[in-house]
């Protein structure tokens, strides 16, 4: 196939002015690299475009693929995740990973965690502040825990994050509003053990791939898999493939979020266990990132014995799936609709 690869480069955005946690979602030339290493070694020829602007300028131009690899993750906004897809699925041409929907709903956490609770998958209790006063109204039991509704990579996620006092929490809230001007998620704080579960495929032919245990090392910041832990995981933190009572508790329910949210292809879906030891999920990522050896996915891929290539076909084969088997052509514009 001809693949194109749709992508957020770092550096680029470093270049431009962008700050560090700014770009923290990006993909580093390595990435890239390798993606396109894997498929070309897989017989596919690939063409890199770049993001939405990029890609715009390409369809526009007429540039056509069988199928485009995308990882892009946008800028601004909650349906950021959703521009390439949304483009993409204007000129017919599939994609791997989920639909405009999906990559706008699991982006916001808040959203993604009402359709969770209302098909009874267990979540933290929460709150929406989306001014500092809203704060007075949160009526959950402390301690809490207070991050971005719309950020990935752990962004906006320190040591602040868990609060045990009411004036923590409105200043917790007030870091968050001026910081990444969007609402603040307040959550009830999950004490036990954190779980990454990585699943492969779609609806019914999805699976779990593997769950790794996140733990802190000694100088980790404290509480959870924050921004900075996450960052400089190689330094902070130690990963252990799940033993087989924690998999068969937490995979089942990654699976049923997962499907319930409508992902697609491959993604991570992240739990932590309460103060009884029952898991709840905390998270959907239906864009996952794919360094191979920083990145969570890949790295639970090379944790059950599954190499990057592997994982990359098995990405697109579930995307080409979504195929249709004669495409036909749009017009460029839709005729006039007759007079009744």
């Amino acid at each position: 196939m001809r693949i194109g690869l749709c992508y957020d480069l770092r550096d680029e955005y470093l270049a431009a002015g962008y700050g560090e946690e700014e770009t923290a979602e990006f993909d580093p030339l390595s990435t890239v690299e390798a993606i396109e290493s894997a498929l070309h070694g897989l017989g596919h020829r690939t063409e890199r475009v770049g993001g939405v602007r990029a890609l715009t300028a390409q369809l526009a131009r007429g540039a056509r693929f069988d199928l485009v690899f995308n990882t892009a993750e946008g800028l601004e906004g909650f349906g950021r995740e959703a521009q390439v897809p949304a483009l993409l699925d204007a000129f017919g041409i599939p994609y791997t990973f989920s639909d405009p929907m999906v990559c706008s709903l699991t982006l916001h956490k808040a959203m993604a965690k009402r359709v969770l609770r209302d098909a009874g998958i267990p979540t933290p209790a929460f709150h929406l502040v989306e001014e500092e006063e809203d704060a007075a109204a949160v009526e959950l039991d402390l301690p809490l825990f207070v991050k971005p509704v719309a950020e990935g990579t752990a962004k906006g996620i320190d040591a602040r994050s868990r609060v045990d006092s009411r004036e923590a929490l409105r200043a917790a809230c007030r870091r968050v509003l001026a910081r990444y001007r969007q609402p603040a998620l307040v959550e009830e704080y999950l004490p036990g053990s954190e779980f990454t579960v990585g699943v492969l495929g779609s609806g019914r032919r999805a699976r779990a791939l593997g769950t790794l245990e996140v733990s802190l090392r000694p100088g980790a910041e404290a509480h959870s898999y924050t921004y900075q832990n996450k960052e400089h995981c190689e330094e902070f933190c130690d990963f252990a493939l799940a033993d087989a009572f924690q998999a068969s508790r937490v995979e089942p329910l990654a699976l049923a979020a997962w499907r319930v949210l409508s992902c697609r292809d491959a993604g991570r879906v992240d739990l932590r266990l309460d103060a009884a030891g029952r898991p709840q999920v905390l998270e959907v990522n239906a864009l996952p990132g794919l360094h191979p050896t920083h990145s969570d996915l890949p790295m639970i891929a090379t944790a059950v014995g599954m190499p990057y290539a592997a994982l990359i076909r098995t990405i697109v084969e579930s995307a080409a799936l979504r195929r249709a088997p004669a495409p036909r052509a749009a017009p460029e514009s839709l005729p006039a609709a007759r007079a009744g």
